[in-house]
C-alpha cells in the first residue's frame, strides 16, 4: 500500500515523462495526414513532366517497395517539375516522402516549401511579402534516398510545395504524407447551438490552442514558438473550457517564473509579468489547487511588491519599457497608458484573492492601498477598444457607458485577435450578449470565411475586401490576404496563422452562453446563468475538477429559456 502511494506521488510530481535514465520521453503522438487535393502543378513539357499526380491523393501508401507501379513520377529534363499539396487543415509537424526505384540509385534532391497559406508555400524567401525561415525552416532542400523515405520539417503548415531540383532524372514517388505532432488529449468541453458558424468558431479556437500545446504552451506553431505569458491568458482559459486543467499550463507558468528571477520582467515586458499573476488567479479559481498556489508564493509576493513601485504620485501607472499592450495599440501611447494602468490595477485586484488564500495579510493590505490609489486616477482610453475593455473589466469605468460609447461602435472593426477576448468580456458585463455574438461571427467568422482552420495572430475585417482566400491561388485583380497584409512583427508571410491568443471566443462562449459562473474556487459552488442572445438553443459540457457539467438550454415559444443541467457530485448551485 505504501509503495502504491509513493509511486502515485512520484508520478504526480514528475510533470515531464522520463525513462529510467532520466531522459525526456516525449508525451506527444504522431498522426499521418494525407493530401486532400493538388492545388497546382507544372504543366508537362519537353523539359518537365509529372505523371499520375492524382496517385498522391487516391492511394494512401504506407510502405516503400521494390515493385514498379503507376506511381506519381516527377521527371526533370532541365526544368523543375513542381506540385502544391493541400493537407486539408493546419497542423504542426513535417513531411514524409517515400521513393521507389531510381536509375543510378543516387538520392533525389527536392526543394520543400511549407505554407500556412497557398501563397506562402509558393513564395521565395524575402521580398515585399516577407517570407522567412525565422524560428522554423519552411523553405529548404532535402535529399531522399532511392527505395527509401525521409521525414523532415518542424513547423506549422497546411500546404506544401515540392520541386524536384535534380536535372535529368525521373523519380517515382510512392507517397507523400504530412506528420502531425500533437498531444493526444480528450476534448472534454463542448459547445453546440443552432448557429453552425458559432459551433465552428468554438471548435476552431479549441483546435488552435491544441496545436500550440507542444513541449510547452506556445504562442504559435510557425512563429515564435515561445512561452509568451501574455498570450497564455486566453490560451489558458480556452484549455480550461476544452481540456480542463491540463498540467502543461502549470509547466509553462513555472518555466516563465524559473527563467525570469525577480526583478526581471517575464518576456522582458512588465505587462507580461502582470499576466502571469492574472493567470495564477484564474487558474486557482478554476482548479482550486492551493498547493500549486503555495508553490508560487514567494514569487507572487515578490512580484506584487515590485509592482507597487510603479504607481505614480497621482495613482497613475509608471511601468517601464517595454510597454506593450497588443499590436494594434503599439503606436498609440494614450491607449497603452490607459491599458497598462488598468492592467496594473487588475494585478492588485487579483492579488487580493491570492494573498487571502495564502494568508499574507501584510501584502493583502498593500494591494488594497494600491487599488484605492490607482482608482483615484482615471486615464482616457480615447477610442481604443482594448484599453476601454480593461477599464470596464476592472470597474474603473461603467461597462454600459463604455460599451455604448466605444466597444459596440462599428461592431467588429478595431478589434484585435488577442484583446478581442477582453472586449467580449467587457461587453458581457454591459449585458450586450447579442452584440458579442454578432462580433464573433463577423471577426472570427471572417477568418473562417477566408479559409482559416486555425485562428490568426491578427486580423482586420477590412482585409476581406477584394481578397483571395488562403486556400486558393491569388486571383487576378485581388489581394493576397496573407502576403499583402500585416503589421509590426507580422508583416506579410511572417504573419502567424495559428496563434493561441486568438482563441478567446471558445472560452467566452463556454463562460457566457453556456453560462457556468464559478462562485467558489474549484467549482465547489457555481451559478448557472445562460445568455443565448439571438440563439434558439444551446447545449454543451464544461470540464471541472469533479467531472463534466452538462447543460441544455432551449428558447420556448414564449421566449423563455428552458434550462436543463446535470452536475457531478461535489458541485452545488447558488440560488
Amino acid at each position: 500500500f505504501l509503495l502504491i502511494i509513493f509511486l502515485r506521488l512520484n508520478f504526480a510530481q514528475n510533470k515531464f515523462s522520463n525513462d529510467s535514465d532520466g531522459n525526456y520521453r516525449d508525451p506527444r503522438v504522431r498522426e499521418f495526414i494525407y493530401p486532400t487535393r493538388i492545388i497546382w502543378f507544372t504543366t508537362n513539357s519537353d523539359s518537365s513532366q509529372i505523371l499520375n499526380p492524382a496517385r498522391l491523393i487516391n492511394v494512401k501508401e504506407k510502405q516503400i517497395t521494390l515493385l514498379n507501379g503507376d506511381y506519381c513520377t516527377m521527371i526533370n529534363k532541365g526544368r523543375n517539375p513542381s506540385l502544391l499539396l493541400d493537407f486539408g487543415k493546419e497542423i504542426y509537424g513535417g513531411l514524409q516522402i517515400m521513393l521507389g526505384k531510381i536509375e543510378g540509385k543516387q538520392p533525389a534532391k527536392f526543394r520543400i516549401r511549407f505554407g500556412e497559406s497557398v501563397q506562402e508555400a509558393m513564395s521565395e524567401i524575402g521580398g515585399i511579402h516577407n517570407a522567412t525561415n525565422d524560428h522554423s525552416a519552411r523553405d529548404f532542400i532535402q535529399e531522399v534516398p532511392w527505395v527509401g523515405s525521409m521525414e523532415f520539417g518542424n513547423t506549422g503548415f497546411r500546404f506544401a510545395r515540392i520541386d524536384l531540383i535534380d536535372n535529368h532524372r525521373a523519380v517515382p514517388i510512392i507517397g507523400i504524407r504530412a506528420i502531425k505532432i500533437f498531444r493526444d488529449i480528450k476534448y472534454k468541453g463542448s459547445f453546440e447551438s443552432d448557429d453552425t458558424l458559432l459551433n465552428k468558431i468554438w471548435m476552431t479556437g479549441a483546435y488552435t490552442v491544441h496545436l500550440c500545446m507542444q513541449d510547452y504552451l506556445w504562442d504559435g506553431i510557425k512563429r515564435d514558438r515561445i512561452v509568451w505569458i501574455g498570450d497564455m491568458q486566453p490560451e489558458a482559459m480556452t484549455i480550461l473550457s476544452v481540456f480542463g486543467a491540463d498540467p502543461l499550463v502549470e509547466q509553462s507558468l513555472d518555466f516563465a517564473k524559473n527563467t525570469t528571477p525577480l526583478p526581471k520582467w517575464i518576456n522582458g515586458i512588465g505587462a507580461y509579468s502582470i499576466w502571469w499573476l492574472i493567470i495564477q488567479h484564474d487558474w486557482y479559481m478554476h482548479k482550486g489547487d492551493k498547493k500549486y498556489l503555495e508553490s508560487n508564493k514567494e514569487y507572487i509576493l515578490g512580484l506584487l511588491n515590485q509592482l507597487t513601485k510603479y504607481i505614480g504620485e497621482h495613482g497613475e501607472e509608471k511601468l517601464p519599457p517595454r510597454r506593450f499592450l497588443d499590436w494594434p495599440s503599439e503606436a498609440n501611447d494614450q491607449a497603452k497608458h490607459a491599458g497598462l494602468h488598468v492592467l496594473l490595477l487588475k494585478a492588485f485586484q487579483d492579488g487580493l484573492l491570492l494573498c487571502d488564500v495564502l494568508n499574507e495579510k501584510e501584502m493583502q493590505q498593500k494591494c488594497k492601498d494600491a487599488i484605492i490609489k490607482m482608482k483615484s486616477y482615471k486615464p482616457d482610453p480615447g477610442i481604443s477598444k482594448q484599453a476601454a475593455a480593461l477599464m470596464a473589466i476592472t470597474g474603473l469605468s461603467n461597462a454600459e457607458k463604455i460599451n455604448k460609447e466605444i466597444l459596440s461602435v462599428d461592431g467588429a472593426h478595431r478589434l484585435s485577435a488577442f484583446y478581442g477576448y477582453y472586449v467580449l468580456q467587457a461587453r458581457a458585463l454591459a449585458g450586450d450578449y447579442e452584440g458579442c455574438l454578432n462580433s464573433i461571427r463577423d471577426y472570427w467568422g471572417g477568418m473562417i470565411k477566408m479559409g482559416a482552420t486555425t485562428f490568426w495572430e491578427d486580423f482586420d475585417i477590412d482585409w476581406m475586401k477584394n481578397t483571395t482566400r488562403i486556400d486558393e491561388l491569388t486571383k487576378p485583380g485581388e489581394k493576397d490576404i496573407h502576403g499583402d497584409f500585416g503589421n509590426y512583427c507580422y508583416v506579410g508571410f511572417r504573419h502567424s496563422f495559428c496563434h493561441g491568443w486568438s482563441s478567446g471566443p471558445t472560452a467566452w462562449l463556454t463562460e457566457h452562453v453556456l453560462g457556468i459562473k464559478i462562485v467558489e474556487p474549484g467549482y465547489k459552488k457555481i451559478k448557472i446563468e445562460p445568455h443565448l442572445g439571438n440563439l434558439n438553443w444551446v447545449k454543451g459540457t464544461v470540464p471541472t475538477p469533479y467531472g463534466l457539467i452538462e447543460v441544455n438550454y432551449k428558447r420556448s415559444a414564449e421566449n423563455k429559456i428552458q434550462i436543463h443541467y446535470r452536475l457531478p457530485k461535489g458541485i452545488i448551485i447558488e440560488k
